[in-house]
């Protein structure tokens, strides 16, 4: 009965981490349950180092890293368990080994990691018919997690590329206007406006499917959304407010965009009341970028 209790527990890990890495990696929306709180911590844990030092910076990799870590980690203890239910009857060992001097526990993670690891040292080997289907299924679990791992990582940093390169529109944007003070709303051409308004859709979409990205901390103020978010909502407001039809459309775009980041913002990561203004600040605050 007690195998039977371990092989059990040993299939629910394995499970919790096929969830989550389908969830974090496939699913539409992206909402696994181990990723985002593995980044919640790291996010927490290096906010304890000065702003300006460049390991704060280092919560997205660092978190995405510990995040495979800990896939990698469960389906271990996962797999484990289930060799430790039929250890060890199930296993035929090397001449090298002493079966007076062995440890079940010791043995069922050692088959696991080489298994996964797809070493294959040969020096423990199933021999129940059962555990020679389930040995190649862990080497294949192995190799499908470590593509998903690189599946995710290729994901990521083009979503993070869209996003610093409208942080940096809006950016450039706005120190062209200081620069020139005559520049007036009118001024801006209405595909640049429509272009922002389109970017800060696909930013939200960013988030929406790629929450890890929330993360990623930018020192650099011009290349953080965080820093220059504010800027996309005075665009709007400015462009409501214009006596060119089109311009105050294209501003009621940005703002129902930059409204709507807001939200998802607030809702996924920031959690608290407040309007999409004071949403903005929180956002900048919370990636040190606030005034």
């Amino acid at each position: 009965m007690t195998h039977w209790v371990v092989a059990v527990m040993g299939v629910l890990l394995i499970v919790v981490v096929v969830r989550d890495v389908f969830h974090t990696l496939f699913h539409p929306i992206g909402h696994g349950s181990i990723a985002p709180q593995v980044m919640k911590f790291v996010w927490w844990l290096l906010r304890l180092f000065p702003a300006d030092r460049r390991i704060a910076s280092l919560t997205g990799p660092l978190g995405i890293a510990l995040v495979v870590l800990t896939w990698g980690a469960l389906a271990v203890v996962g797999w484990s368990l289930l060799y430790l239910a039929q250890m060890p009857d199930g296993f035929a060992f090397g001449s090298e080994l002493d079966p007076a001097d062995r440890n079940a526990v010791f043995d069922s993670l050692y088959v696991s990691l080489v298994t996964i690891g797809t070493l294959g040292f040969g020096d423990i080997v199933p021999i129940s018919p059962l555990l020679r289907v389930m040995v190649p299924l862990e080497a294949l679990f192995g190799f499908m997690l470590l593509t998903a791992a690189v599946s995710w990582v290729l994901q990521i940093y083009p979503a993070l590329h869209r996003r610093r390169v409208l942080a940096l529109q809006l950016s450039t944007l706005r120190a062209a206007r200081r620069v020139n003070p005559d520049l007036g709303i009118d001024s801006v051409p209405i595909d640049v406006l429509t272009g922002l308004a389109a970017a800060v859709v696909e930013a939200r979409n960013d988030f929406t499917q790629y929450g890890a990205t929330y993360y990623f901390r930018d020192l650099e103020a011009d290349a953080s959304l965080a820093f220059s978010l504010d800027y996309a909502a005075q665009l709007a407001a400015e462009a409501i407010a214009s006596a060119d039809p089109q311009t105050r459309v294209t501003g009621a775009m940005i703002i129902a965009a930059v409204d709507s980041l807001a939200e998802l913002l607030n809702q996924e990561f920031l959690q608290f009341d407040g309007d999409t203004e004071a949403i903005i600040r929180a956002y900048a605050a919370d990636h040190r970028h606030a005034d």
